[in-house]
């Protein structure tokens, strides 16, 4: 009974862990970032995926146990698209997230910022996350390149405007002491980054709204495309994009104002960025399984609740949408 709670019967496209409560979405998202998937070759791939064929087709092997197959979901899922069946470039996956973003949130929080490192850390941050948005969208409708553009530039512009402007008004902010503006100034990634992540999000996706996006039954089958359920696409995954950054560029200076007084490391400067890097690193580790399990991936929505089109189009109270990361 034990090993059957541990591993549930395999369900192909579901989740090994309960998708109506946080901490089974947790548990989920803890799977689909893991940096192990990074390094699955290309025969590892290609067996996982055979081996989600076989069983879709009833040609399964034999000897192939639950755990197997939830493995060689995981593995797809970290990997393939789930609308496009693409694979994912290894910088923009979910599971590369963190590795490939940490090196950014730590320029970011770098003390002493100029106005010039200010707008290349923004810059660069905002093109990771443009990137990633786009490769873990809702691909159910095209998206055209000037609408990824778009996205793009309005969400450099906004974070190097408000990153550059606080700077500004911090440094003259004349009343302040030298160490209390440091210890502000590096709080400004925050407000940047949320608003910018907003901003990415809304104009990247915003053909979503005028076209809807595809929402499924309970078979799987597209009854219709929703602008509705798009609107809530976009407001749940840009929500998480102002959750996600607040532990990651709130805690790490909270903790190193701490850390930098303790005679230790007044006595040995060398270590501050190595121990500023682990301190980022730690926090967006934690902070992005726990942003992207607020909402499932595949969300549900009663369809009384969408266009009357779609309630005609299906008998099913509910019907599920690709929410995107």
């Amino acid at each position: 009974m034990a090993q059957a709670t541990a591993c549930p019967a395999f369900q192909l496209g579901g989740s090994r862990y309960d998708q109506g409560s946080f901490l089974g979405r947790l548990r989920h998202f803890v799977d689909i970032i893991d940096p192990s998937t990074l390094f699955v070759s290309e025969k590892q791939l290609n067996e996982s995926i055979q081996l989600l064929d076989d069983f879709k087709h009833g040609t399964l092997p034999p000897g192939i146990s639950n755990l197997q197959l939830w493995e060689a979901q995981k593995v797809k899922q970290a990997i393939i698209h789930p609308d496009t069946g693409d694979k994912i470039f290894m910088p923009f996956r979910m599971s590369g997230y963190v590795p490939f973003g940490t090196p950014i949130v730590i320029g970011l929080l770098l003390p002493n910022q100029t106005v010039v490192s200010t707008i290349i850390w923004q810059w660069l941050n905002q093109s990771h996350n443009a990137c990633v948005n786009y490769a873990n969208r809702n691909a159910t409708k095209p998206t055209p390149t000037s609408r990824f553009l778009q996205g793009y530039f309005g969400a450099v512009t906004s974070a190097v405007s408000i990153a550059v402007g606080l700077n500004v008004l911090i440094q003259k902010a004349n009343k302040l002491s030298p160490a209390t503006r440091m210890i502000i100034q590096r709080f400004v990634p925050f407000p940047a980054v949320a608003s910018a992540n907003i901003c990415n999000v809304a104009l990247m996706r915003h053909n979503e709204l005028s076209e809807g996006i595809d929402v499924l039954d309970a078979n799987g089958k597209v009854v219709g495309s929703s602008k509705i359920a798009a609107t809530h696409a976009i407001a749940e995954t840009a929500f998480t994009r102002v959750v996600l950054p607040m532990p990651i560029f709130v805690l790490p200076p909270i903790i190193m104002s701490y850390l930098e007084r303790l005679p230790f490391l007044q006595k040995n400067r060398r270590l501050m960025l190595p121990i500023h890097s682990i301190v980022c690193l730690l926090t967006f580790g934690l902070s992005l399984p726990v942003a992207i399990s607020l909402f499932p991936q595949m969300s549900q929505i009663e369809v009384s609740r969408l266009e009357p089109e779609i309630a005609m189009a299906t008998d099913c109270k509910m019907v599920t949408y690709n929410k995107g990361l």
